[in-house]
């Protein structure tokens, strides 16, 4: 697949999935957003797409070009389905223990800002730390592979990830009405157990998991949420949650946009916040012991 081609598909991929928010009125009715959301979105992605990106398929083919110089398209003879169970591993898989290790304390403070939304929409997306997709291992991977000769199967594999990850966090949840056909309820359970939907990615976005539904300690696969299912960390319920977002933004504020984007070049002035060195995220024990201290055990 070309590049013009890959890229017309994304942008029509992207404008499908707004204009289904806004046809079906969720966006209207679930989006709050102020100006601190906005500049964090809209310049996460543009850094996304015209620096990170760019930077780290260009500093893989520059390693590749000076450890391995005579391997130009040495893997370019592998059949299709090859190069794309080895992207899937080597892409896919790598940024499903990443992301499971951004939700570890160390890494937490270059994540959070995915998780500091109250809302979900296709918007949030690539809404994240500078950092953590500079160092994400499955981009880097990737410029090794397209160094390899994958170039023309890549294209096609980041067309298809797009169109799952973009349905998993849009605000119109395409995979609802689906559930209630009961002819197609074993295509769904096949479904919702190989890639990542609206239902299970919701689940790692929620406020809390004491409703039995949110699941921000797991579901934490990509495109295929089969990761999560061989790896012991999938939460199925076919439900939504009835908030996303992170308690301590509620009760403490928003961070700053800039240091959520750019810790930890920029800290927080917080009390309660990850995002300085020493500092420590208001989490479920805080909460436990607020509601002890009100009386309401």
């Amino acid at each position: 697949m070309n590049l013009q081609l890959q890229n017309l598909l994304i942008g029509s991929i992207i404008l499908g999935f707004a204009a289904m928010e806004f046809a079906t009125r969720r966006y209207q009715q679930s989006v709050r957003a102020d100006a601190n959301d906005t500049k964090l979105e809209v310049l996460m992605f543009v850094s996304l797409i015209a620096v990170t990106q760019p930077l780290a398929l260009l500093g893989a083919n520059w390693l590749c070009n000076g450890l391995m110089p005579g391997m130009r398209g040495a893997w370019s003879h592998l059949p299709w389905w090859a190069m794309a169970a080895i992207l899937l591993v080597a892409d896919d898989m790598t940024q499903y223990w990443w992301h499971r290790a951004s939700h570890t304390p160390w890494l937490w403070p270059l994540h959070r800002a995915h998780h500091s939304a109250s809302y979900m929409s296709i918007r949030v997306t690539y809404r994240n730390n500078f950092f953590y997709y500079l160092m994400m291992p499955g981009l880097w991977s990737a410029g090794v592979l397209l160094y390899l000769g994958f170039g023309k199967v890549y294209g096609v594999y980041i067309v298809v990830k797009m169109l799952v990850i973009l349905g998993a966090h849009c605000a119109w949840r395409w995979d609802e009405p689906l559930y209630r056909v009961r002819v197609l309820r074993p295509l769904m359970w096949v479904v919702e157990r190989t890639i990542s939907t609206p239902a299970t990615h919701w689940a790692h976005h929620a406020l809390t998991n004491a409703d039995g539904i949110g699941h921000y300690k797991g579901n934490f696969g990509n495109l295929l949420f089969f990761w999560d299912v061989l790896f012991g960390t999938a939460h199925i319920t076919r439900k939504y949650p009835a908030k996303v977002g992170l308690e301590d933004d509620r009760r403490f504020g928003a961070e700053h946009w800039a240091a959520q984007m750019f810790y930890p070049l920029r800290h927080s002035q917080r009390q309660h916040t990850a995002l300085r060195f020493g500092g420590q995220a208001y989490g479920d024990q805080d909460a436990a012991t607020d509601a002890t201290a009100a009386g309401n055990p």
